[in-house]
């Protein structure tokens, strides 16, 4: 079936009205009306050819919200008008020991909700700037939250769980400290959700007119990173560094702040490396430096029931398919708060 979308050409072509096929669903497929879809910064970077790799026509879109509108014959948990979620995986191996652990994430055969491999035309993934997508019923979520906090929910798919998952790996809850760097779309929700487990939550920024913003979202305390004494004042002080900020910046300055044991996770995906952290504030305090990838399909769905159970959504700012363009140019200004959600209803406008 034709539907309508938002895509770009070219890496250095805008994002313009496109009609894309998406397949008649199949014995195990669910078909989406898909109502909103966040934006993410990972879109950005995709659409533009800033990472390697992409194809063209490229749709971006991996928060995805809707209704389903159809399932197959052999789908016995979703039926027609249930709200659900796509997230930024649509297929994986199914076979490996990462999707039998339920952490498609780490599958070598991932396929992401977009630019990813798939016999459907054109030959990769076509993402949520659309108005409909057909999807294994294996990655279809359900949503719990109240259908008037659909647009808000989206940004949970990706900006959610990419923060959901560290904060539970590392055992984030009441007696923790947990600093979580940057206070954009992912920062935001690593706020709200460290609060939320009980940890006392450290917010860092760059900016000191984000202070009052960091405690209205759960920050018992906010420190400006370039500070010197601001930040000499935690040293050694934190179970868990959560690092969300998509540019290279010097690690050692949030190293020293972890005690003995800590880690400091990386989830921001900057186009050039860091630069490399001094090797002894790593070996003296055996701390660590990781990172993480999104989540597996079973602890996406364990997020979103988290967050329906404690009313957790993103802070948006709704937007017609038409302001697009301009809210990547906002995005990269830091010029939202938190995240650019995509009424899909304009895209038929």
């Amino acid at each position: 079936m034709l539907v309508n979308a938002y895509g770009a050409h070219a890496g250095d072509k805008p994002l313009e009205p496109l009609r894309i096929t998406r397949r008649a669903p199949g014995a195990r497929d669910v078909q989406i009306d898909i109502a909103y879809c966040g934006i993410c910064h990972s879109d950005l970077h995709q659409v533009r050819a800033e990472w390697a790799g992409t194809r063209f026509p490229c749709v971006p879109g991996h928060e995805i919200v809707g209704r389903v509108s159809a399932v197959g014959a052999e789908v016995s948990d979703f039926k027609a008008g249930d709200l659900v979620g796509i997230g930024c995986i649509v297929d994986s191996c199914k076979r490996c020991s990462e999707c039998e652990d339920g952490l498609e994430n780490y599958c070598d055969g991932l396929v992401g909700t977009y630019n990813g491999p798939t016999p459907d035309e054109p030959g990769w993934t076509l993402g949520g700037y659309s108005q409909k997508i057909v999807v294994d019923e294996r990655y279809v979520l359900r949503i719990r939250h109240p259908a008037e906090q659909l647009a808000a929910v989206a940004p949970l798919l990706c900006a959610g769980i990419t923060t959901y998952s560290p904060l539970r790996h590392w055992k984030t809850g009441p007696g923790k400290k947990v600093g979580v760097v940057g206070i954009g779309g992912l920062g935001h929700m690593g706020i709200k959700l460290a609060h939320a487990m009980g940890a006392h939550v450290v917010a860092f920024t760059t900016s000191d007119s984000k202070r009052e913003a960091a405690r209205a979202l759960g920050a018992a305390e906010v420190v400006v990173s370039r500070n010197a004494a601001e930040m000499a004042a935690h040293a050694k002080s934190f179970d868990l560094i959560l690092d969300t900020v998509a540019a290279p910046h010097d690690l050692d300055a949030f190293l020293v702040l972890l005690k003995r044991d800590g880690t400091l996770t990386l989830v921001g995906a900057p186009p050039t490396p860091h630069p490399s952290p001094g090797v002894f504030n790593l070996i003296f305090k055996r701390r660590a430096i990781a990172g993480s990838l999104i989540g597996g399909i079973p602890e996406t769905q364990e997020m979103l029931d988290f967050c329906a159970e404690r009313g957790i959504v993103a802070d948006i700012e709704l937007i017609r398919a038409d302001q697009i363009n301009t809210a990547y140019e906002r995005m990269l200004k830091s010029d939202v708060k938190y995240r650019f959600v995509i009424d899909s209803a304009t895209l038929s406008a």
